[in-house]
């Protein structure tokens, strides 16, 4: 059985990441470990993290890519699995992945479904039905669009495969297009992350054009502080 251990980024996210800890708590698979990097937070954010018994990695220069790479060279199990400070993973999410990645060992990394939570019923389906249509397109177009808030990959393939490339956003989809160029890359549909829709606090028509300028290779940040 591959021993995990989950990676959560954070900057300033004293008020979401106890929600996201007590998720990681209520797996029916617990993680070897969970390291919350650090991202230079003005907040209590290590002390929360702390409070609720994970591992806090300081990472003192801002950028996500930089954090999550502070997070894997930190992390001594052979698996790693990404969340983000803001998601909840579902109870069975490491089970999932755990049975995904027993059942092919060539498989070098996974991938679930997403959706948004604290909104309405309809828009938490449509939100799922959506993003489950945009990844199946991108498996069907070869190119893997992995998330930093739903993804798990071998250690030692992200070693090979450079880790983390050093940019403003989209690290965690360059990284998975590195993996699958090493083995594959699989989808586990029950592995399932609900994210929160405060990116949506500006509306639809912002977040859906910070996503396409994401999508067409840039890689700018496109998310607020």
């Amino acid at each position: 059985m591959p021993d995990f251990t989950v990676v959560i980024p954070a900057r300033n996210e004293a008020q979401y990441l106890p929600l996201t800890l007590r998720a990681l708590e209520r797996q029916t698979l617990a993680p070897t470990e969970v390291l919350v990097v650090d991202n230079a937070s003005r907040d209590g954010t290590a002390s929360v993290a702390r409070a609720w018994g994970a591992q806090v990695v300081a990472c003192e220069v801002r950028g996500i890519a930089r954090a999550r790479q502070a997070g894997l060279e930190a992390a001594r199990t052979p698996w790693i699995a990404s969340t983000d400070a803001d998601s909840l993973p579902a109870p069975d999410w490491l089970a999932r992945l755990n049975v995904a990645a027993q059942q092919h060992p060539g498989r070098v990394a996974l991938y679930g479904p997403m959706r948004f939570c604290g909104v309405s019923r309809p828009l938490m389906t449509l939100s799922e039905l959506g993003y489950g249509t945009f990844l199946h397109a991108c498996e069907l177009a070869g190119r893997p669009n992995l998330a930093g808030a739903n993804m798990a990959f071998s250690r030692q393939a992200a070693a090979l495969a450079g880790g983390y490339p050093d940019v403003e956003a989209y690290e965690d989809v360059l990284l998975g297009q590195a993996l699958a160029q090493l083995g594959e890359v699989a989808y586990v549909p029950g592995a399932l992350v609900e994210t929160s829709a405060r990116r949506l606090e500006g509306g639809w028509l912002p977040f859906l054009w910070r996503h396409a300028l994401n999508l067409s290779g840039h890689t700018r940040g496109y998310f607020e502080d």
